[in-house]
């Protein structure tokens, strides 16, 4: 699986998921500080080879519905869009989507994109028709639109390619600098 976000990607989520081996699993514990529930496959890696998004059933084994199908996980690219977040570029990207139909109709091909991939893990009629992030109507979380943008390549979430460009190569350091630092600083 590619680490970068350039270059063709498979249209087939099931060619798109590495199974997460017992190694991912404690990697992504410690990424988010607590045990991974419903994934579904790495849907991306770090260039370092750590899983950066995981992919989530839409029921959890609990029964609960579960809409993000796309889950962040990479410290860095979270406190990344977590900055972007709080730097207001959600409401200007919402603002662009009132005035630009292009853009409106890029993005609810992304949310239909999002659709169709979560469909392929499974029917969940509670969430039907719901994506993530705002989609289509606004942008109301980054980490999900990155999460969907990494996992899906570039061209297909407009508003996760535009913050992952903001962002920047956010696994350079430490993560390339320093292959053997632990991810739960």
């Amino acid at each position: 699986m590619a680490g970068s976000h350039e270059g063709p990607r498979p249209a087939d989520l099931s060619a798109r998921l590495e199974p997460m081996s017992a190694d991912d699993g404690r990697v992504v514990e410690a990424q988010l500080g607590r045990r991974p529930r419903g994934v579904a496959g790495v849907a991306w890696r770090c260039p370092c080879g750590r899983p950066g998004v995981v992919a989530t059933e839409p029921r959890l084994p609990g029964g609960t519905p579960f809409p993000t199908t796309y889950y962040l996980t990479c410290p860095r690219a979270v406190a990344a869009c977590s900055t972007l977040e709080a730097g207001g570029v959600m409401a200007e990207m919402t603002d662009r989507l009132a005035a630009d139909a292009a853009v409106a109709a890029s993005y609810r091909a992304a949310h239909e994109a999002y659709l169709a991939d979560r469909a392929a893990l499974g029917d969940v009629p509670e969430v039907a028709g719901v994506s993530a992030g705002g989609m289509p109507g606004r942008v109301k979380c980054l980490h999900a639109l990155v999460g969907h943008a990494l996992a899906a390549g570039p061209g297909v979430n407009p508003f996760g390619d535009e913050a992952l460009d903001l962002i920047g190569e956010f696994w350079r350091r430490p993560c390339l600098e320093d292959p053997g630092e632990e991810t739960s600083r």
